[in-house]
This record gives C-alpha cells, sequence and structure tokens, in this order.
C-alpha cells in the first residue's frame, strides 16, 4: 500500500493564493507576468518551460521572494534539488514570514537526501504560528518517517493532521501505512472509517480499509469492501489490485 513519497504541498495553488494579481503584474512590468506564465507551466507539467519564465522574472526583480519560490519549485519538478533548496532558501531570507516555503525547502532536501534537515523544516514550518496550514506540514512529517519505517512517528503525525483536519485524504492513507507497518491493522480501522465516510469516492481510502479488515482477521466485512472497489473501478489499478485480493480468499 506504499505510494509516492513526500509531497510539494498545493505548490502552484499557494504561489497563487500568495502572488499579486495579473493587473498589478502588467502594471508594474516588473516580472509578474513572466510569473504567472511560469505558473501555468507548471501546472501543465512544463517545469522546463516554467524555469526559464521564473528565470527571466528573478532577473527583472530578484528581491521577490514569490519569484524565488517559483524558481525553486520548477527546479523541484526538474529534479536539481541543491538548485532548488538554494531558491526556496533565497525566498525565506526575503521574507522570513513566507512558511509555506518551508515545506518546500522541506521537500526538496529530503528529495536530496538531506532528511534529517529536511524533517527540521517539516517541523519549523507546523510550529510557527503564523502557518496557515500546520495540517500539511503534519503531513510532510508523517510521510517523512513513514519512508524512513520510523512508524510510531509516522502514526503521531498522520493522526495529528487529522485531528487538525479531517479533509486531509491522504493522512488516512498514511495511517493506514505505518499501523500496518507497526503490525497493528485493527488500530487503523477506525481511523479509515473515518475517511471512507469523509471521502466515500475515495478509492485509495476504500481499499486500505478492506486491506485493513482483511489484517484484522474481518474477511466478511474485508470482502465487502473489496467487491465494492471492484465495482467501482473494474479496470483500474485499484480494481485490479481488489481482484486479485479477492482470488485467494479465506472462507
Amino acid at each position: 500500500m506504499k505510494r509516492i513519497s513526500v509531497l510539494v504541498c498545493f505548490l502552484c495553488a499557494v504561489v497563487l493564493s500568495s502572488a499579486p494579481s495579473v493587473r498589478a503584474a502588467e502594471k508594474a512590468g516588473d516580472g509578474e507576468t513572466n510569473f504567472n506564465v511560469g505558473l501555468g507551466h507548471l501546472r501543465e507539467r512544463r517545469p522546463a518551460a516554467a524555469l526559464e519564465e521564473f528565470k527571466k522574472a528573478v532577473k527583472l526583480n530578484g528581491s521577490n521572494p514569490y519569484f524565488q519560490k517559483g524558481l525553486g519549485l520548477a527546479y523541484t519538478q526538474l529534479g536539481k534539488y541543491p538548485e532548488a533548496v538554494a531558491a526556496f532558501r533565497k525566498a525565506l531570507e526575503l521574507n522570513p514570514y513566507y512558511v509555506d516555503v518551508r515545506n518546500d525547502l522541506g521537500t526538496a532536501l529530503i528529495l536530496s537526501g538531506k532528511r534529517s534537515e529536511g524533517r527540521d523544516e517539516f517541523l519549523k514550518a507546523f510550529n510557527d504560528a503564523t502557518n496557515p496550514t500546520p495540517e500539511l506540514s503534519a503531513r510532510n512529517l508523517g510521510q517523512a518517517y513513514l519512508e524512513e519505517n520510523n512508524f510510531t512517528e509516522a502514526v503521531n503525525w498522520f493522526q495529528t493532521t487529522l485531528n487538525r483536519n479531517k479533509a486531509v485524504a491522504d493522512a488516512y492513507l498514511g495511517l493506514a501505512d505505518a499501523w500496518f507497518g507497526l503490525g497493528k491493522p485493527q488500530e487503523a480501522i477506525p481511523t479509515l472509517e473515518v475517511g471512507n465516510k469523509e471521502f466515500p469516492n475515495h478509492l485509495g481510502i476504500l481499499v486500505n480499509l478492506a486491506e485493513a479488515y482483511y489484517r484484522a482477521g474481518r474477511f466478511n466485512e474485508a470482502r465487502g469492501r473489496f467487491e465494492e472497489v471492484t465495482r467501482k473501478d473494474p479496470a483500474g489499478e485499484a480494481g485490479r489490485q481488489a481482484a486479485e485480493r479477492l482470488k485467494n480468499f479465506p472462507r
């Protein structure tokens, strides 16, 4: 049930919510137009094109922390992590209160192999009173610990995420993986049941709930959930995974 590595949390959305308007950009004429074009490229997964636009923006105005963050996002998508780290650090240097950047910096550090430093950045973001989304910083910490097989800490941080905000779907999946790693699937069941109510159409949560029932020996409930997945997603990955589980199901 493993998933992708640490998220770069809502990166483009965060930049967009923080950035000046396009009208102000055109009026200012100081790189904002390049910045907005770069964001469009990022959304369309064209990081190389985005990088060129952000470079132009930074050349026009190197003191804008949003431009530096955009540069860091493009470098991250291109797998150029040291360059991403440098850009994110510059953004924080220009605006120490730009807390969202700590999530991005932590991600880039972890992807570059500096896991302890990355976790430190997530923790700083979580503890910052001005952080608008501490639950996402907690989620990043949970995922980082999960990838390191530190399941106890992963449980702690994923649970912290959900205590803050029940609408972080990925935290339900991470919490299930952590409980499975600890050999305690029964502990995952109550939270996954809540997650299934919060996100009734989320196949990942439903598969994990079925798996938790299965590992806890609750085979009838597991069978029902796996069958539900195959009905909802007959040709998809989740459906195939559920169908495979059902082939050799205990009677």
